[in-house]
């Protein structure tokens, strides 16, 4: 059985993991606010379960199995999330605080039911892949709003965090996933954006247009 601190560490590995399939021990320390020997200390454990490959002073190489094992971890939290919001009727800006508790319930069966009432959905409620049974994701090609130009048509289909503060921020914009969104104007001093949203024009300064992915 995996504990819910390994856990911890296998999630912060899905969401550092480079092209290269590497991760350094700086990189874990900082995103989980822990101190280096104790993410040292991990590793090494990891290393014995064949999820990476340690050697010291060099960046940690994640193996197929550890790149499983953390994808796994964030489908049970993806999972749990677009439950909260399909079947409880949960706002997306209330969902994320919940599913770190539920993801670390240890039963297979349990979040397999909960996939098989939601329809096996590929993406969460913030427009996340949700990784399949054997840690498989969809590929996504988006680009955030702020690199976009005057006069493109994009779609909003993600965002990049889920701060309930910007969440809460975006439903008061009725920006909700699948929203069209035109560029009138981008404000070459500060780069906000002046955008057409469902025939309403609505300044977007260039902070919140970094958190918004985008496909056209």
């Amino acid at each position: 059985m995996i504990s819910l601190t390994e856990e911890n560490y296998l999630k912060a590995i899905f969401h550092l993991i480079n092209d290269e399939n590497t991760v350094t021990i700086n990189e874990m320390s900082k995103f989980l606010n822990v101190k280096m020997p104790s993410v040292n200390n991990m590793m090494k454990k990891f290393a014995d379960k064949k999820w990476v490959i340690y050697e010291s002073y060099k960046p940690l190489k994640i193996t197929d199995s550890g790149k499983m094992q953390a994808a796994l971890v964030v489908r049970k939290h993806r999972l749990t999330e677009m439950f909260l919001v399909e079947k409880m009727n949960f706002g997306w800006e209330n969902v994320h605080e919940i599913a770190e508790q539920v993801e670390h319930i240890q039963s297979e069966m349990f979040f397999d039911k909960m996939d098989e009432l939601l329809h096996h959905p590929k993406f969460d409620p913030h427009g996340e892949p949700i990784p399949d049974k054997d840690g498989n994701i969809i590929a996504q090609h988006l680009k955030k709003l702020s690199s976009c130009k005057e006069g493109n048509n994009v779609i909003f289909t993600a965002v990049i965090i889920t701060d309930d503060d910007f969440l809460s921020f975006l439903n008061a914009k009725n920006l909700e996933l699948g929203t069209k969104i035109e560029i009138l104007e981008i404000e070459k001093y500060d780069g906000s954006m002046n955008v057409k949203i469902e025939g309403k024009t609505v300044i977007l300064s260039k902070l919140v247009s970094e958190k918004i992915l985008v496909k056209e």
